[in-house]
Order: structure tokens, then C-alpha cells, then sequence
């Protein structure tokens, strides 16, 4: 069952809109850098969405609560990369994951962000849901501080894997943070399958996007 009552919040305009004729750059300010976005049209990972803006948003307004430096952090689904530069930034060792055809922009985005930052180099590395899991990350080398995940639920057929996949990372220890705009049924049949795994607390809700952002930690017992 869901624990505490959350924060409500909205998401922030904290981005200048510039279009270009083929892809589109969007321009995001968080902890005081600027973080150029290129989305790709090809791809559905390749849009920044609702999800990533409000937990960047939150991350960089509560960094006593939730310290990312010198943590390790694993992204998936991380698409365009914005929410995996914002960790960076926030000083954490991240991974950022997504379906091969996303890696191109997703490390085009990460490289050209943090390049010129004094911080742990973030790494993007091949990550399909429920798949050589326990070949590409095995648990006894990767262990992570926190699993990010934002607008991975939505009308697709992976969501058993994507189950599998925050289980299997989600270790003692490790907090997941999911942010997700809930607008179907489905959406809301996986947050209970997530609350039957997991401790889950709502942290904040974005009413205006219909965000909610999630904390889940593995039962211990």
C-alpha cells in the first residue's frame, strides 16, 4: 500500500522552446547549467517527456533528502538522456540505458552536456527490458543507489519485463524513483503491481500533467 501523503508541485517552464526545421533543440536549465536537448522525431524515446522534467525538477530542489553525489545511478528508459545529465550534474556515477536505437541521440545529448563538467563521465550502455539481465548486469558487480525511471508506463507490451527489470535492480539498499504522468487503467494496474513488490510512497504529484512521482525500496523482511 502507498505510504504518506505527497508534495503537489507543478512542473516548472524552465526551458526556452527553439525549433529548428529537422530536429528539435530544447533548451533546460537545472542546477544552474544549461543542457541542450536534441529530440529525434524517428524515435519515441527521443521526446522529452512530462515525466523526466518533473523528477529533474525535483532532484534539483531536494538534494539534502535525496544526495546523489558519488552515488551510483542506473537511468532506464532514459531516452533523450535530460534526466541522466541532471544526475550528473547533482554529482552522481550514472548509467544511462535505453533500447539500441536510442543510443545515438541519448549519448549524443549525454556527451555534449557533460564534456566540459568536472564530474563523474556518465556511461550509456544497451538495456532492453527484461533481457540478459543477469548477463549484462549481474548483481554481484553492479549494485546501484538508485534506479530512475520516468514515462516507462504507457500503452506498450513490455510492461511484465519493465516489472522484471525494476526488480532485478532494485536491491537492499537501492531507492527507485518513478515518475509517470497516469492518465489509463493500465497505468494505474502497474502502480499497484509495483506497491504489492515494493514500500511505495507517493513523493509528489504534478496535477496540472498528472505526474506522479514514486519512491519504492524493496521489502525487507
Amino acid at each position: 500500500s502507498l505510504i504518506g501523503s505527497p508534495v503537489i508541485l507543478k512542473i516548472l517552464q524552465n526551458w526556452v522552446p527553439r525549433v529548428s526545421h529537422y530536429f528539435d533543440k530544447e533548451h533546460y536549465t537545472y542546477a544552474g547549467h544549461q543542457i541542450v536537448i536534441q529530440e529525434s522525431i524517428e524515435h519515441f524515446g527521443a521526446v522529452v517527456w512530462p515525466g523526466a522534467l518533473a523528477l529533474s525538477q525535483y532532484l534539483e530542489s531536494n538534494q539534502e533528502q535525496i544526495n546523489l553525489k558519488d552515488k551510483k545511478v542506473l537511468e532506464i528508459g532514459a531516452g533523450t538522456g535530460l534526466l541522466s545529465i541532471v544526475a550528473c550534474i547533482l554529482g552522481a556515477h550514472v548509467t544511462a540505458t535505453d533500447l539500441p536505437e536510442v543510443l545515438e541521440n541519448l549519448s549524443y545529448n549525454i556527451s555534449r552536456n557533460t564534456q566540459n563538467l568536472n564530474m563523474h563521465k556518465p556511461e550509456v550502455r544497451k538495456l532492453v527490458w527484461g533481457e540478459g539481465l543477469n548477463e549484462d548486469f549481474p548483481v554481484s558487480t553492479y549494485h546501484y543507489d538508485f534506479i530512475l525511471a520516468t514515462d516507462v508506463v504507457y500503452h506498450h507490451g513490455a510492461l511484465d519485463s519493465l516489472l522484471a527489470t525494476m526488480v532485478h535492480f532494485c536491491k537492499p539498499g537501492t531507492v527507485l524513483l518513478w515518475a509517470n504522468k497516469f492518465r489509463f487503467s493500465t497505468d494505474y494496474e502497474f502502480l499497484e503491481k509495483v506497491s504489492n513488490i515494493f514500500n511505495t510512497t507517493v513523493l509528489a504529484e504534478f496535477p496540472e500533467s498528472n505526474v506522479k512521482l514514486l519512491k519504492a525500496t524493496v521489502r525487507e523482511n
